[in-house]
């Protein structure tokens, strides 16, 4: 199987699919001339045209609302978010539209969008471009909420999203972009809403999402030189979240560690700690741990920021203190 970048698994799934359905198209921020601030959509100006990929003035509000009326009117745009956190300046037509329209027009409409870019921490980028609002957007009813992990994950569940009647917010990472997986040449499409179990385990159970899954590895490894055992859990999806995994896993193992990047209030890491102590009491015999990045802005000074993180470190103590050991 040959092996790509995630930023050309992402290509390939936006390409394939335009190839397939004439109403698709990209729009935002620097994605035609430029070929895209992270050079996901190299090339596609040329396949495709001016009229299917289309750049757009600094200005979200305006490009992500010209998204939801088209994607209202028959066309499925794929709108791209320079990042996430720029994404707040058109929140109102993300949350308030898209995420609603069906509901509030009884069906009449259907909003099928993807609204896409990198989240949380890319370095010293300091506090308004480092923030994670994966738990943000599952909050809202009507959306759905990827975070991949990996190329393979990228390009299948990139080309479920673009696929879907409803709109969807696919979160990726400036970190993650020149990553290389191995991705099929023959076309796939993975379910949104099924995690993936990575690793099999029987001491304890890891769980994450997104970019966190390359501390979770690390740190299984790490667990494994002391005959540790853990199984690791890929959610892939934060809206809808597959519980009934996570749960099995949990009866199994008995014990829960997650690892999430957001900060710790009203996080993903809180609802699947409150879901597996309400579904799989019985069965824990330790009290679940979560591993978050500090409570506050993230720092600019790459010493603050590695203090601040989930790290491998953080993660092999947790599980120890699951395990009660030292």
């Amino acid at each position: 199987m040959r092996t790509i970048q995630f930023r050309e698994a992402l290509r390939e799934a936006m390409s394939e699919e335009m190839r397939r359905d004439p109403s698709i198209f990209l729009m935002g921020e620097e994605v035609a001339e430029y070929n895209g601030a992270y050079k996901v959509s190299q090339g596609m100006l040329d396949e495709f045209g001016a009229e299917r990929v289309i750049d757009t003035p600094i200005a979200e509000l305006g490009f992500a609302g010209i998204g939801v009326g088209a994607s209202m009117n028959g066309l499925r745009p794929i709108i791209e978010f320079m990042t996430f956190n720029f994404s707040l300046v058109a929140i109102d037509q993300v949350i308030n539209s898209a995420a609603k329209m069906m509901s509030m027009s009884g069906g009449q409409y259907t909003c099928p969008i993807v609204f896409r870019g990198p989240t949380g921490n890319a370095g010293m980028l300091s506090s308004q471009h480092s923030q994670n609002f994966e738990n943000w957007y599952a909050n809202t009813p009507g959306l759905k909420v990827v975070v991949p992990s990996n190329p393979y994950d990228a390009k299948g569940l990139l080309k479920a999203a673009i696929r879907d009647n409803d709109p969807v917010i696919f979160m990726e990472s400036e970190l993650m972009y020149g990553d290389k997986g191995e991705v099929p040449e023959e076309e796939y499409i993975l379910e949104i809403g099924k995690a993936n179990v990575v690793r099999q385990g029987k001491h304890v159970t890891i769980v994450s999402f997104g970019k966190m899954m390359k501390v979770v590895y690390a740190a299984a490894d790490e667990l494994a030189k002391e005959g540790i055992e853990a199984e690791v859990i890929d959610l892939r999806s934060v809206r809808p979240i597959d519980y009934a995994t996570l749960v099995e896993s949990v009866k199994k193992t008995n014990r829960l560690v997650v690892v999430e990047e957001a900060w710790p209030l009203a996080s993903i890491s809180s609802e699947l700690a409150y879901h597996v102590q309400r579904y799989a009491f019985d069965y824990l015999d330790a009290p679940v741990v979560r591993i978050t990045s500090a409570d506050v802005p993230l720092p600019y000074a790459p010493t603050l920021i590695e203090a601040a993180l989930p790290n491998v470190a953080r993660t092999v103590k947790a599980v120890k203190d699951v395990l009660y050991r030292k």
